[in-house]
């Protein structure tokens, strides 16, 4: 086992400001440590030849890794409080710990359980279903298509239905991300009132059906509920905020892992250029390529300050969370595909075989451009929101 096994999570402070009253983009020790951890993680168990092996399974997700990664180093319950068994930790760590997951295109359901799921919860109180994941022990899905935006509530597609007892919920639900490994799946569900409820993936009346995804290293899946047995979670107001909260985190921190694919696409296309030699010469010694790869760190330089600034919002709570979550996600979206598509580029025939890594990052980086909203989806909530005109983005 890795030695990152045994790194603890300590606990920082969520609510970084610098004296000009902007939240700290920097990374702290904490950070830096849990970073390493992670990475000595993925290094030792998740590299690309692993990951590609694994899509072509009918296991796709890595439920060893995810295991050690939620329990051992603790990254279940980065954002769940200490009184519930958490790390009392902020969405500064979880944005990191995301950042590797793209990086490694690790299959591991970290964005959907640490961060969407326990942003429900969290809104919902919940301490139950909290305790249980800050352990490793459970892992929880929100039942909504992966492309539902923040800002919205996503149009449920599932109902109440009568039972003799208890709550009963029947419907569908499509394209769910991290819900084949969940243990329990949250459910919006219209009924009087509306309500979020909590299903048990194994319960009878529940079927999560795989679908074949484009990114097979985070394969969607199909929920259908006939009569399954559920427990109220919240409803109403409580709901809509718990289900707003869960999409708001998610597109933060999705920005967050396509800023580690980004920054990985760009290293593997900076060490092959200073490798492969055509003409007697280095192809990284040919100008035009220089400017492509320049042009590339500044975009993703860029996009690590608006990663950065979106994590730090919602770790302080900070009134411009909306603008830093819409930005972040518009920007992240377009650097992690213009990167993977400049890897393959610049590998040349190489970069389209199967058996090198490139088109994992570039599968990855075109499914999460659609997550939680595209970037044309936030650029125009972004315009209404700092109330520019129409079409002026």
């Amino acid at each position: 086992m890795s030695q990152a096994t045994d790194t603890t999570v300590t606990t920082p402070n969520p609510t970084a400001i610098t004296s000009a009253g902007i939240p700290d983009l920097l990374y702290g020790e904490a950070e830096t440590e849990l970073r390493a951890a992670v990475r000595s993680l993925f290094t030792g168990r998740c590299g690309w030849p692993e990951v590609l092996a694994r899509t072509e399974t009918a296991q796709t997700y890595d439920t060893g890794l995810w295991r050690v990664l939620a329990a051992d180093l603790g990254c279940a319950g980065l954002l769940i409080p200490e009184s519930s068994g958490g790390a009392g930790a902020s969405y500064r760590e979880a944005a990191v710990v995301a950042e590797e997951t793209g990086r490694a295109v690790a299959p591991v359901p970290f964005l959907g359980s640490a961060v969407v799921a326990t942003a429900a919860l969290l809104a919902a109180g919940d301490d139950d279903l909290l305790a249980a994941m800050a352990a490793g022990s459970t892992t929880v899905a929100l039942g909504v298509p992966f492309p539902a935006p923040p800002g919205a509530r996503p149009q449920p597609t599932v109902r109440l239905t009568p039972g003799e007892s208890g709550y009963r919920l029947t419907g569908t639900v499509a394209a769910v991300a991290d819900a084949l490994p969940a243990d329990v799946l949250l459910v919006p569900a219209d009924g009087v009132p509306y309500g979020l409820y909590a299903v048990t993936a194994d319960a009878a009346g529940v079927s999560v059906s795989p679908a074949v995804s484009l990114d097979m290293t985070r394969q969607l899946a199909d929920l259908t509920l006939t009569g399954a047995p559920a427990r109220r979670i919240a409803s109403g107001e409580a709901a809509d905020r718990a289900v707003a909260a869960a999409l708001a985190a998610g597109a933060a921190m999705l920005a967050s892992e396509q800023l580690g694919l980004a920054e990985r696409c760009l290293e593997m296309t900076v060490a092959h250029a200073k490798e492969r030699r055509q003409f007697g010469r280095q192809i990284g010694s040919f100008q035009a390529l220089k400017h492509r790869a320049a042009d590339l760190w500044v975009g993703v330089t860029q996009a690590r300050a608006v990663a950065r600034y979106a994590a730090a919002c919602l770790a302080a709570e900070h009134p411009d969370s909306p603008v830093a979550v819409a930005l972040a996600k518009a920007a992240c979206s377009d650097i992690a595909v213009r990167a993977a598509q400049e890897c393959l580029q610049l590998h040349g025939g190489i970069g389209f075989t199967w058996e090198h890594p490139t088109h994992l990052y570039l599968k990855r980086a075109k499914s999460s451009s659609i997550g939680f909203g595209t970037a044309d989806r936030h650029r125009a909530s972004l315009a209404g929101l700092v109330n520019l005109p129409e079409g002026a983005l």
